[in-house]
C-alpha cells in the first residue's frame, strides 16, 4: 500500500471516527431537557409580572419516560398561563402518554394548536433534503391518522383553550388577554382572515399562537397589532453548527429559529417567541447544539 493510499484510510478512519461520535452526542443531546427564561416587556405599566410557560414540539412516543417526567416537573414552576403551540405525539399510542405528561400542566389555564405532527405521524425523509430545500416537504391533503381530536377533547375538558382559528378572552392575575390562533401552516392549514382584526383596546394583552411560523402568519399577526406571537415547529434547527442553525423548516430566517425576538409589518413591532421544541420525530432522534427546551417567558410591564 502506497503512503498515499494509508494516508487516505487513516483520513478516512478519522472522519468515520468523528462521525460516530457526532452521532452518538446527537443522541445524548436529544435527551438533556432544558429549562429556558426570557423576560418580555408587553404589559401595561403598574401590571404585575405574568408569567407564561411555553412548550412545543413533543413528538411524544410512550418509551419516552425522562420526557414525560421533565414535562411534568414543569407545573412545579406555578406559572400563571401554558401555551402550547402543537406537535404533541408521534404516534397513536403517544396520545395517551401526551396527557400523562401534561396532566399537571392542566389545571393551569392554556391554551393550545395543533402542529402537522398532531394530525399526521412522522415519516422517514432524507435529511440531506432538509438541507437542500431548508424545510420538509408540506401538504395538506393527506389523510389524517393520529388521535388529534381525541387528545383535543381531552385539553378542552381540563380547561384549556382550542386556538385554532378561534379568538378567546382570559383573565389571569387581574390581566384582560386576548389571544387568537391558526390551524398549521406546514400543512397549508391556516386561515388567519377567520381570526384577523386590530386588537381589541380594552384588553391589557394580545397573544397570537400558531405552530410554523410562516412570515405570512408573522406578517398579518404583527399588522393587526398583537403583542406577542408563540410558535414552534423549527426544533432551533435541530442538527446546528456552533455559530447557529444551518435551516428553519419554513420560510423564517434562521437568526430567529429559536428564542425570543422581534417581527415588524404593517407599521407594528410584535414581539416573536418561537420554542426549539422538546422533541424529534423517532426517524431523526437526535440534536445537536439544540438542546430540547421549555422556556418560562416572564411578561413585564413596558418601559416607560
Amino acid at each position: 500500500m502506497s503512503a498515499a493510499s494509508r494516508l487516505l484510510g487513516s483520513a478516512a478512519a478519522v472522519v468515520g471516527s468523528l462521525g460516530v461520535a457526532g452521532l452518538a452526542w446527537g443522541l445524548t443531546e436529544a435527551h438533556l431537557f432544558t429549562l429556558r427564561e426570557v423576560t418580555c416587556p408587553v404589559l401595561p405599566a403598574g401590571r404585575e409580572p405574568l408569567r407564561v410557560l411555553h412548550i412545543s414540539d413533543l413528538h411524544l412516543l410512550p418509551r419516552q419516560r425522562d420526557k414525560v417526567a421533565f414535562v411534568r416537573e414543569l407545573a412545579e414552576l406555578e406559572p400563571d398561563l401554558v401555551i402550547n403551540t402543537g406537535d404533541n405525539m408521534a404516534s397513536q399510542a403517544g396520545m395517551g402518554t401526551a396527557l400523562e405528561a401534561l396532566d399537571p400542566l392542566l389545571d393551569i389555564p392554556g391554551a393550545f394548536v395543533w402542529g402537522s405532527n398532531d394530525y399526521k405521524a412522522p415519516q422517514f425523509k432524507n435529511p440531506f433534503m432538509y438541507l437542500l430545500n431548508g424545510r420538509s416537504h408540506r401538504s395538506g391533503r393527506q389523510t389524517d391518522d393520529l388521535p388529534w381530536q381525541e387528545l383535543g377533547a381531552a385539553l378542552r375538558e381540563r380547561g384549556w383553550v382550542d386556538l385554532t382559528h378561534q379568538r378567546h378572552r382570559l383573565v389571569v392575575r387581574g390581566i384582560t388577554i386576548d389571544l387568537r390562533g391558526t390551524d398549521d401552516g406546514h400543512l397549508d392549514r391556516d386561515d388567519y382572515p377567520q381570526v384577523a382584526g386590530p386588537v381589541a383596546t380594552d384588553a391589557d394583552l394580545t397573544l397570537a399562537v400558531t405552530h410554523a411560523p410562516y412570515l405570512r402568519l408573522l406578517d398579518a399577526m404583527t399588522a393587526d397589532g398583537v403583542d406577542v406571537i408563540f410558535a414552534g415547529h423549527t426544533h432551533g434547527g435541530q442538527v446546528c453548527l456552533p455559530t447557529g442553525a444551518l435551516i428553519t423548516n419554513c420560510d423564517l430566517d434562521t437568526d430567529r429559529v429559536k428564542g425570543l425576538s422581534t417581527h415588524i409589518a404593517g407599521g407594528h413591532t410584535s414581539w416573536l417567541h418561537v420554542s426549539a421544541g422538546l422533541g424529534t420525530s423517532p426517524f431523526a432522534p437526535y440534536r445537536v447544539f439544540c438542546r430540547p427546551e421549555a422556556t418560562l417567558v416572564t411578561l413585564t410591564p413596558r418601559a416607560g
